[in-house]
């Protein structure tokens, strides 16, 4: 098992390259097993994540194969229908391949996903939103089972206690494309993965109208083909290495960043004291001696992201005054606030908001990333930590951004990888 090792105090400076977007790669993968025909994906990033889909496409029968960047994707001859629990645990994006599977086969066998743990993350909109449509749905020692000889188009109604759901709107959209009928989807989630993946299934032959809104129409059609395809930049990770620079005071160019994916982010950096700056695809980003303090919650998009929270919270970890952020997707999303406070900083929890009380300076230490983002978090801490900071179980980093430790040493970060 691997860990990284930070040296703080270095100001980061230069010019990163965005990879592709997690997020949008692993339900367009998914997506591909609605057609029997070939489809190529490219700008697909180099992550455990995507492996694991890959991993679950071959269970299923699908040849695959991942070169530079590109997924070409062959699934003419795949007969599972059966997502095995050693690896949907692994990754909750997992549950993504129902839609497809039960609209394509008539039958999926799904185990109930996993992946970080930030909180409850109930599965019940997918399953509303695939029984809307026709499906005949039990849970049977742990995993999804879903049947349907032909789903029917419906208005499904996809709103939750913490609003809408990426990967419920996605299953759903992906199942509808093969319906009979109309689909109409009222209180979708219109994320920017959500209409990347839009696009590509009207690529694929797909009748969608409406992504980009809370209100997605689908017309069913009778066969997909295969598509070529680019998937965008990762919006999370260019927020990342965005506060990256703000927090270590540099100066730093986001290529292949959408400012239009980021706007929360850059309207709370901006009133922090951060300059910033853009042009068609990229962010400049320009450090300030003096962070202010905030107050913010996170929401579905367009608003704050839940997955910057955690690296929003370190960097007014060390903001001049107290700040207060709120966490309306998944209010138990705080596992990062121990480590954060061993490493010098002030926070508490109440309800579902944490109160950060900023320092001068944070302290190098022994830390453990709980998940993906929290893991992103400790980084940032790290970087502008006095001192050493070791980070265990970056392999949770490890699912969500693309040779991370290079990317931050080419930016003058003083930071590597050891066995622990």
């Amino acid at each position: 098992m691997d860990k990284l090792v930070i040296e703080g105090g270095s100001r980061l400076t230069g010019t990163v390259e965005i990879s592709g977007a997690k997020n949008a790669a692993l339900p367009i993968i998914a997506a591909s097993l609605l057609t029997p025909d070939q489809s190529v994906i490219d700008n697909v990033p180099a992550l455990s994540d995507i492996l694991t889909m890959i991993k679950i496409l071959r269970g299923l029968g699908v040849k695959l194969q991942m070169e530079q960047g590109r997924l070409s994707i062959w699934p003419a001859k795949f007969t599972g229908f059966s997502a095995l629990y050693r690896l949907v645990s692994t990754m909750r994006a997992s549950i993504c391949v129902l839609g497809p599977l039960v609209a394509k086969k008539g039958i999926a066998r799904v185990s109930l996903p996993g992946g970080c743990v930030i909180g409850p993350r109930p599965i019940d909109l997918h399953l509303k939103g695939l029984a809307g449509l026709g499906a005949k749905i039990k849970i049977d020692h742990g995993y999804v089972v879903a049947r349907a000889k032909r789903l029917r188009g419906k208005r499904i109604y996809l709103g939750g206690a913490f609003g809408s759901s990426v990967l419920a709107t996605a299953n759903v959209m992906m199942a509808a494309t093969l319906a009979s009928g109309t689909t109409i989807i009222e209180n979708a989630a219109c994320e920017p993965e959500v209409v990347d993946l839009a696009n590509f299934l009207v690529k694929m032959g797909a009748k969608i109208k409406g992504q980009q809104t809370h209100t997605i129409e689908i017309e069913g059609v009778k066969k997909l083909h295969g598509a070529k395809y680019r998937i965008i930049n990762d919006r999370i990770e260019a927020g990342t290495y965005i506060l990256a620079a703000a927090i270590t005071k540099g100066e730093v160019v986001i290529k292949g960043a959408c400012i239009g994916h980021l706007g929360a982010l850059v309207d709370q950096l901006r009133g922090a004291g951060a300059t910033i700056k853009n042009t068609a695809d990229t962010i400049y980003v320009q450090g300030t001696n003096k962070l202010h303090p905030t107050q913010m919650a996170t929401l579905p998009f367009p608003g704050f992201p839940t997955d910057l929270q955690a690296q929003m919270m370190a960097l007014l970890s060390v903001a001049d005054g107290i700040s207060v952020i709120t966490e309306k997707i998944y209010p138990e999303r705080f596992m990062h606030i121990s480590e954060l406070n061993r490493m010098g900083a002030r926070i508490m929890k109440e309800g579902p908001s944490a109160i950060i009380c900023g320092v001068a300076k944070l302290s190098g230490a022994p830390v453990m990333a709980s998940d993906l983002r929290a893991s992103a978090a400790l980084v940032l801490a790290g970087l502008v930590a006095g001192g050493r900071t070791e980070i265990a179980r970056v392999y949770h980093l490890d699912r969500g951004y693309d040779q991370m430790e290079q990317k931050l040493s080419r930016l003058g970060a003083k930071i590597w990888r050891e066995k622990e």
